[in-house]
């Protein structure tokens, strides 16, 4: 395969220009290769296959998103105003592209970019693990995991409803930064939990 250039780059970019329209299941090589203006044979100089196009448009689209976010996030120390910044970039930047809700959606659909999806979604919980710590999370990582999922959620429905949902921004912030929150109810969990054996085995009721 080629490496990168004016050819290949105007195909992706007519890919993304048509993906504001059109489901990614109606997109033909066909419709592509219109768009950009370029002979069929051309498609298969770059890429053997639809799928391995739109696998090329996902790596495109997300390693940019990931440059504008962290060129954002570079100059700020680690903590919830960072992870505010991020947060808010990275769902500016799908409302502001078109193409980005018939990507989200076949990256939930879409069993072959599975893999895909997972690195994508464990780099950039890497990029939110310091902020989570900063916080005040004992184990950032799997909370990152899911706060990146839950992003990507939020930038799904306000591609849907249009515009922003800032009930949405704020819940996901409030979700970062309940550390304490859930240390408490664990806590008050295990506590209970005591109390309870301490009562099956003396057979105490604990009313009285």
């Amino acid at each position: 395969m080629r490496s990168a250039e004016p050819g290949r780059r105007a195909l992706l970019g007519a890919g993304q220009r048509l993906l504001a329209e059109e489901p990614l299941t109606r997109l033909s090589i066909n419709a592509i290769t219109a768009e950009a203006k370029m002979a069929k044979g051309s498609f298969y100089q770059h890429w053997r296959s639809r799928h391995e196009f739109f696998l090329a448009l996902h790596r495109t689209f997300h390693d940019e998103l990931l440059r504008i976010v962290s060129t954002r996030m570079t100059h700020q120390p680690p903590g919830l105003e960072r992870l505010t910044i991020g947060m808010n970039t990275y769902l500016d930047v799908c409302l502001a592209e078109p193409a980005t809700k018939a990507l989200l959606v076949q990256a939930r659909t879409d069993a072959g970019l599975a893999d895909e999806v997972a690195v994508r979604n464990q780099q950039a919980a890497g990029i939110v693990i310091a902020d989570l710590e900063a916080i005040g999370w004992q184990s950032p990582e799997p909370v990152a995991i899911l706060l990146i999922a839950a992003i990507a959620e939020a930038a799904l429905q306000e591609l849907t409803t249009g515009g922003r949902r800032e009930d949405l921004r704020d819940a996901l912030i409030r979700l970062a930064d309940r550390p304490t929150a859930v240390s408490t109810a664990r806590a008050d969990s295990g506590d209970r939990g005591m109390l309870c054996t301490i009562r099956d085995r003396t057979g105490i009721s604990g009313t009285e």
